[in-house]
């Protein structure tokens, strides 16, 4: 589908269930996370965007200038465009609640949405970066963050995710942080972790 701003797909699913957005990592697609998805929440509504930007044909929801160096003002585009899109699907669907889950990349937009908009009751966050301070957001109390992460991830280093979980932390949000000791792949235990965090959901 193309509407909405996105070419995604959506999985409608039953009245006053949760909708659940999953944003995939660099290169991936709007397949990347879908039947996960699905298999989680069956009763949820899903919806995989593709982002919006290509990165020597590897689509992105945001442009960057460098490994780890984002083009802050297209970061503020991307953030507004997918609240936008968020916002609007989860009233189309009358949703129950608004979840979120991104890998790396996806992640990094899921993470900046939260932070600009609040909009997510819950997200799993799979090794983000955030290479910057963010602002305080008081919106973010009581909204539930997992935040999953490898000890020798090259792309996500262990300080800046330390950091970021610091910050979610310091707005009263409900933080949990599940590690590896591997790099920057999903492991099974971060599956468990996203099992366990959409469990109440169901």
């Amino acid at each position: 589908m193309t509407d909405h701003g996105y070419v995604h797909r959506l999985h409608a699913g039953a009245a006053g269930k949760p909708i659940l957005f999953t944003l995939h990592g660099t290169g991936g697609d709007e397949n990347q996370f879908f039947d996960f998805a699905r298999q989680l929440l069956p009763e949820a509504t899903i919806v995989s965007p593709r982002g919006d930007v290509s990165e020597y044909g590897a689509a992105r929801f945001f442009k960057r200038t460098g490994e780890g160096v984002y083009d802050m003002a297209d970061l503020a585009r991307a953030t507004d465009k997918l609240a936008d899109f968020v916002g609007q699907l989860a009233s189309e669907h009358q949703a129950s609640a608004i979840l979120g889950l991104g890998f790396s990349n996806g992640a990094n937009i899921l993470a900046n949405v939260l932070i600009e908009k609040g909009l997510f009751d819950a997200s799993a966050l799979m090794h983000p970066l955030i290479p910057f301070q963010p602002k305080a957001n008081a919106g973010l109390a009581g909204r539930k963050v997992l935040i999953t992460a490898g000890e020798r991830d090259p792309i996500s280093p262990v300080p800046v995710t330390k950091a970021l979980a610091d910050y979610y932390e310091r707005q009263n949000a409900v933080v949990t942080t599940v590690w590896h000791p591997g790099g920057h792949e999903i492991r099974p235990n971060e599956v468990d972790a996203i099992k366990a965090l959409f469990e109440p959901y169901r």
